[in-house]
């Protein structure tokens, strides 16, 4: 098949299959006399098992190097070993969400209306402290720590 076949199949571009040859994750096909690309159905499966890996989580570069210990043919715990240290990202991320999702709620209800000029009763992030930083205050040294009742009323820590 051609590439616009097998992008189609695969559910990527055209473009995509070149930068995964590029990568090396696709192994540069075959061409026709008229110099066209000829994938087969192993290409299809790869490029599958590629967005697969992709939407657990796993970058290029680590499905990459996960497809290069497959090739080898050995067994190796590595995948299992990255499912772990990648589950335990997710989950990180997962609580961080969380308690983004608790300060945006809590700012919501505290019907905050300004970043800088906050008029709401009990404002439940620091808007005001952070407004007073210098424009060139780039170092986390010249952050002003946040007044600790409203810190600790905004869940954040």
């Amino acid at each position: 098949m051609r590439s616009g076949e097998l992008a189609a199949a695969a559910g990527v571009n055209v473009e995509t299959l070149r930068y995964y040859e590029r990568r090396g994750l696709l192994p540069e096909p075959p061409r026709t006399l008229g110099g066209f690309r000829e994938y087969d159905e192993d290409a299809v499966a790869l490029l599958r098992v590629v967005k697969a890996a992709q939407r657990l989580g796993f970058t290029l570069d680590e499905v990459a190097e996960l497809l290069d210990a497959g090739r080898r043919r050995h067994p190796t715990p590595d995948l299992q070993a990255r499912a772990r240290a990648k589950l335990e990202e997710v989950e990180s991320r997962i609580a961080d969400l969380g308690l983004i999702r608790d300060g945006l709620r809590q700012v919501i209800e505290a019907r905050c209306d300004s970043l800088t000029n906050c008029t709401c009763q009990a404002c439940p992030v620091p808007f005001v402290e952070l407004s007073k930083l210098r424009p060139d205050a780039h170092d986390a040294q010249a952050i002003p720590r946040p007044n600790r009742a409203n810190h600790a009323a905004s869940g954040l820590q």
